[in-house]
């Protein structure tokens, strides 16, 4: 063995035992969410320190096309090498793959040794620390939806359900029947297989209530840990459906009149000295600082919504009665409002956001909605009264499309200062090139009712 392989955490030296490793992928997440990288023999990864991308890949849109958002005063378009160094904690296999392979994800670094301020997993980083900078520990627990489909190989046809073990395509309506979920036994064997193989812990499967619509509950713990399962878990469920002959599509809204899938985020913050839950009083009540969290998704998630629901299918999920809340009315154990207040004691309280989809990049999910919470915090911001009712029979105070919820963001300069504005400016601009490339698009509904009757 070489040395680099003697600290590997422990699913990764224990995947590799008594074997020889061939191959290390070393990936980095663009801003989509997507894996960038390099794959390497295992003996160059032994003898490298880091390795070079061009700083372009935070440049483009999900379509491959490019934002104008290099910066001028640092030479323009000039695709600047950035220092991609590992992250020899995130070691992880990739049980998938032909021969005996692991993942690390690395982080990117400019020439003078800064982190690259518009890396997504930088930009969770810097949230991270402004919390331990008050004494504070950010937990969170990521709820992961996504649905099994059908192949789709043209993308005029519409999404469809997969097929079962039953021979019938996957019912919907659904929602925790055992029996859905055994329909999909296969592929949930292999999920389980490749997460105990990568040392990831699952919470639980649940079948949810669309078509072929599923559920997977993880741990809860560091914000930074807990964005870098997800990331490799959508890769993991991705190649676990191909097995399969089936897809999985993490897509907010990807078959009509199906619920959208949503990356629910449940958030409690600990006392860095006393190891207490700082939204629970010493009696067990709600402290301010817990009604200040809340207050501050309330006031800074319009602005923030650009972020957790990135392209314009997203805002097809914010449908009443579609299971995605509508605005942000807040409750306790409600599940029609978007900030929820689960069942709980005292140690384990903890806020829900329940607006962000399951498309957005992981890291910079959870990086917006801490970082609202933040802003929250220190401002010292009061939600409004608590919602005992049906939130759906309320109005609508979230953006509808992605081009109204980019000006909230170009606006909203207090979120901009706790994500980075250098961030903000590569983000705003990258989407909007990519909101112009959509509107370019003519779809069937245009063809279908305007052609021949206006």
């Amino acid at each position: 063995m070489n040395d680099w392989t003697v600290n590997l955490p422990d699913p990764a030296a224990l995947y590799l035992q008594g074997k020889r490793l061939d191959e290390v992928e070393c990936v980095i997440a663009d801003l989509p969410g997507i894996a960038r990288g390099k794959a390497v023999p295992a003996s160059k990864f032994a003898r490298q320190k880091y390795f070079h991308l061009p700083d372009s890949i935070f440049f483009q849109t999900i379509t491959g096309d490019w934002g104008e958002a290099a910066d001028d005063a640092d030479g323009g378009f000039i695709e600047r090498d950035m220092i991609l160094k590992p992250d020899m904690s995130t070691a992880t296999a990739a049980p998938w793959t032909g021969d005996w392979t692991l993942q690390v994800i690395h982080d990117a670094f400019d020439r003078k040794d800064r982190p690259v301020p518009y890396a997504p997993r930088n930009v969770l980083k810097r949230v991270v620390q402004l919390y331990r900078n008050q004494g504070w520990e950010p937990v969170v627990a990521p709820e992961m939806e996504f649905f099994l489909t059908a192949r789709n190989l043209d993308p005029a046809k519409p999404i469809e359900p997969m097929m079962g073990r039953s021979g019938r395509p996957a019912a919907a309506r659904q929602a925790y029947s055992m029996t859905a979920v055994d329909e999909f036994g296969p592929v949930i064997d292999d999920i389980y297989d490749f997460a105990e193989a990568q040392g990831f812990e699952i919470d639980g499967i649940t079948q949810e209530g669309g078509a072929g619509q599923l559920e997977i509950n993880l741990r809860h713990g560091d914000p930074v840990k807990l964005a870098d399962e997800v990331f490799y878990f959508k890769r993991l469920i991705r190649e676990a459906a191909l097995r399969h002959d089936c897809f999985a599509t993490f897509m907010a809204k990807p078959i009509e009149n199906e619920p959208g899938s949503a990356m629910h985020i449940h958030h409690s913050i600990m006392d860095m000295e006393t190891g207490r839950n700082l939204f629970s009083g010493p009696q067990g009540g709600e402290t301010d600082a817990f009604f200040h969290f809340i207050g501050g998704l309330q006031t800074y998630m319009p602005a923030a919504i650009a972020v957790i629901a990135p392209y314009v299918n997203s805002y097809r999920r914010y449908v009443k009665e579609h299971a995605a809340p509508i605005n942000l009315e807040w409750g306790r154990d409600n599940r029609t409002t978007g900030i929820r207040i689960p069942l709980s004691g005292p140690e384990s309280r903890r806020v829900e956001n329940r607006l962000a989809g399951m498309d957005c990049n992981p890291y910079l999910g959870i990086a917006a909605s801490l970082a609202c919470g933040y802003l929250g915090l220190m401002e010292e911001r009061r939600p409004s009264k608590q919602f005992k009712s049906d939130a759906y029979e309320g109005d609508a105070d979230i953006p509808q499309v992605l081009g109204q919820a980019l000006l909230l963001f170009d606006e909203a300069k207090a979120l901009h200062d706790v994500l980075g504005p250098e961030f903000c400016r590569v983000y705003a601009i990258v989407k909007r090139a990519e909101y112009e490339e959509f509107l370019q698009v003519i779809s069937p509904w245009e063809r279908e009712h305007l052609l021949l009757n206006v």
